[in-house]
């Protein structure tokens, strides 16, 4: 979009704040860049540039405007929906991949050459992954700046910077202002914490309104598996397993913003936690593109008109939901929870907790793929399906994260033993985030748009839906909020 001036001027003179995070407004005359809903008088048109990108803002040597902090702004929804080479590059550098791995990493989980990789994100996003990835630790550093009495030291190492004095060097170019003056303008605004609560940190998630939490909330709340997740004083808390340690995290709907409170073993896991903590809450979605496609439909119109906003809730692991997935086929939502709960007590790593009754991290793939299938209390042809899966995750040969190809995981999954359409649409829309994916064959869904007047045969409803595309996983949640189930009530 930010090719297209003329739209681009009109979103900063309406101040839209639902183009934030889409393209950035850089600000010739004082070299500040600014998010398009930036409460300051607008600068002339003549004075604006625009940019894809907060990295190519910095790259371009402008620096964010203390105002409206354009580097805080929700992620684009484009990499969501788009299932291209860039976008997947985008969402692995988002989950901090080259922090990790380095430029070479990315290139080797793209099939890419880092030359290629290069090129072709300069030519999207106007910077490479180098800078796209500083621009993101830099937000992260200010974040821990703010939020944290953690010694600069230690910041610098967990935002993923290689040295303080580029840690240095990097907040005073990209804010323009030390790391010192950042924590005391902070300071003056909040008290800090307490000095011991060293890995412990409170911010605010922000995202594009509107946002109905009932479903996303309700449904993370009446899938909780004990022991891994729970709702607790208002919010929903669960176990973290993390590339450097673990961590637990709380999550509770406010006004304007999501309250996260995160508790890490290793900070270097910061920016890693916050990724999946976004893709768990889908919140980079763009709730009025997507409202306004599915209200388009005279049918579906008026819950969407009941309730704007809905998002689909994630997951912070792929692999934990697919085996989750599977364990649900055909069950209560009350039977899935025991099945992963007893999973968990004998093969899940303990945790302490606390705040709260968190006791374990979900087992990981390599801990479920050496289980007796004999102890599993499933059909055995489930027991079967289950075994399949984890090995494959294990081994490799079933790849599922941000940076896979879609349809590629659906036709590897489809291929497994026990694995159908519902299966196979769930972990799409939930464990690799396609915002596409769709579930006609779901008994809830074909009531609820019997309901509606909709087509109630899998086939004629799937052919009735191709004009919510590429929406139809929120068109799903839609359909199911229609029922008085507690996965859409947000809990007391």
């Amino acid at each position: 979009m930010h090719t297209d001036t003329e739209r681009c001027v009109r979103a900063v003179q309406s101040k839209e704040a639902r183009f934030d995070g889409v393209f950035f407004t850089a600000v010739r005359t004082t070299r500040i860049y600014c998010r398009p809903s930036c409460p300051a008088v607008p600068p002339k048109p003549e004075n604006m540039e625009f940019h894809p990108s907060a990295a190519s803002c910095q790259r371009a040597g402008y620096r964010a405007c203390k105002r409206c902090r354009p580097d805080t702004t929700p992620g684009s929804p484009e990499w969501n929906v788009r299932a291209d080479a860039v976008a997947r590059a985008v969402r692995l550098i988002q989950d901090g991949v080259v922090d990790r791995e380095g430029v070479p990493g990315l290139a080797r989980r793209l099939g890419w050459s880092t030359r290629q990789i290069e090129r072709q994100l300069l030519a999207e996003l106007g910077a490479g992954p180098l800078a796209l990835a500083r621009a993101q630790r830099a937000q992260t550093a200010r974040l821990l700046i703010e939020t944290t009495p953690m010694p600069f030291g230690e910041i610098a190492f967990a935002a993923g910077f290689s040295s303080i004095r580029t840690f240095n060097d990097t907040v005073r170019e990209v804010f323009a202002v030390t790391p010192g003056e950042l924590r005391a303008r902070a300071s003056r605004r909040s008290p800090a914490q307490p000095a011991g609560a060293l890995c412990v940190t409170n911010l605010r998630l922000p995202f594009r309104a509107p946002l109905e939490p009932s479903n996303l909330f309700g449904h993370l709340a009446a899938t909780a598996v004990p022991g891994v997740e729970e709702w607790r004083d208002g919010a929903y808390r669960r176990t973290l397993s993390l590339p450097y340690g673990h961590g637990i995290v709380a999550l509770a709907p406010r006004d304007g913003h999501i309250a996260c409170r995160l508790s890490l073993t290793d900070p270097r896991d910061f920016t890693h936690a916050i990724s999946r903590c976004r893709r768990l809450l889908d919140l980079d979605s763009d709730p009025v593109a997507v409202d306004e496609r599915l209200r388009a439909d005279p049918l579906l119109a008026p819950i969407v008109d009941k309730a704007p906003g809905r998002r689909v809730p994630g997951t912070v692991d792929p692999a934990e939901f697919a085996v989750r997935a599977v364990l649900g086929q055909q069950v209560s939502t009350a039977a899935a929870r025991t099945h992963a709960a007893r999973l968990v007590t004998a093969h899940g790593v303990p945790v302490d907790d606390p705040e709260g009754g968190l006791t374990h991290l979900f087992p990981g793939p390599e801990a479920l793929a050496a289980l007796d299938p004999e102890t599993l209390a499933l059909p055995r042809s489930r027991r079967t399906t289950l075994l399949t899966l984890v090995r494959a995750l294990a081994d490799g040969s079933l790849p599922l994260g941000p940076a896979e190809d879609r349809e590629e995981a659906r036709a590897r999954l489809l291929a497994l033993p026990g694995f159908g359409p519902w299966t196979t649409e769930i972990i799409a829309m939930r464990a690799l985030g396609d915002p596409d994916a769709f579930l006609p064959g779901d008994l809830g869904v074909r009531r609820a748009a019997e309901g509606l007047g909709l087509p109630g045969t899998p086939a004629a409803l799937t052919a009735g839906a191709a004009h919510w595309r590429p929406w139809r996983a929120y068109a799903v949640q839609y359909l199911w909020a229609t029922d008085d189930h507690p996965i859409n009530l947000l809990p007391a």
